[in-house]
């Protein structure tokens, strides 16, 4: 292996500490640094590129910035799990989405319980702020690992069957169409950046100021003009992301 001195050029228009970013960057690309692997020290990367620490500091922190890396405090910087990914062009479940790659999806129970529906969820389902709703949190998992904290709302009166069954490790959506005979067909969905209280964090194994994406999402059932679902859910930013394929 070629030494890390002779990766980067010193005579180079494009910033030293740069080059050291990008460097990292092929070398978890290339299987060079795996997931969870501890990567040199700024010391160590300092004196092996023969530049100053403060420069490879901005490179790793941005790669930090970027989910490539994470530091953990007294120990050093490891190498992040890789983020999965899930497309926006389709309606599917959380279950069905990780399953497609392979991996085992998940859902712990926090709770499920009857509740008047609240004056937001009441406009998301265009419905009074009196009326019943079923409300479901739960807690999605990939492959054992807390990835969002998802918060349903559903129409009582239409999925009453499902108040009591056990949603652990089940898709919401095939109980839907198994037990009550409801098939959703369309979901309007928003995503932005939000903060996490420190319980949601605590819950979703990250720390209380890490990146965090609120998705919120209406799904209607076929040829119904008023929603039967409105979901809330939190998921991690430093595990996963969301694809838009776009055509002119």
């Amino acid at each position: 292996m070629k030494e890390k001195k002779s990766a980067i050029d010193k005579n180079s228009v494009i910033p030293l500490y740069f080059q050291v970013k990008e460097y990292l960057r092929n070398e978890i690309a290339t299987g060079h640094y795996i997931p969870e692997q501890l990567i040199p020290s700024e010391r160590e990367l300092a004196e092996e590129f023969e530049i100053n620490r403060l420069t490879v500091r901005q490179a790793i922190n941005e790669l930090v910035q970027e989910g490539l890396l994470y530091r953990q405090r007294g120990v050093g910087t490891f190498v992040s799990q890789p983020k999965i990914e899930q497309p926006l062009t389709s309606l599917t479940s959380f279950s069905k989405d990780m399953e497609n790659r392979g991996i085992v999806p998940g859902a712990l129970v926090v709770s499920m319980k009857v509740i008047p529906a609240t004056k937001q969820v009441a406009s998301r389902l265009q419905m009074e702020a009196d009326e019943e709703v079923l409300e479901l949190v739960r807690v999605r998992t990939a492959d054992g690992e807390p990835m969002a904290l998802e918060r349903s709302y559903l129409r009582y009166d239409q999925v009453k069957p499902l108040y009591g069954m056990d949603m652990e490790n089940v898709s919401l959506y095939q109980k839907l169409e198994e037990v009550c005979g409801i098939r959703l067909v369309k979901a309007i969905q928003t995503i932005e950046v939000a903060s996490v209280y420190p319980d949601e964090a605590g819950i979703l194994e990250i720390g209380p100021h890490e990146p965090a994406m609120l998705i919120e999402r209406i799904t209607y059932t076929e040829g119904a003009d008023k929603p039967l679902e409105f979901v809330r859910s939190l998921y991690r930013g430093d595990r996963y992301k969301f694809k838009i394929e776009m055509n002119l």
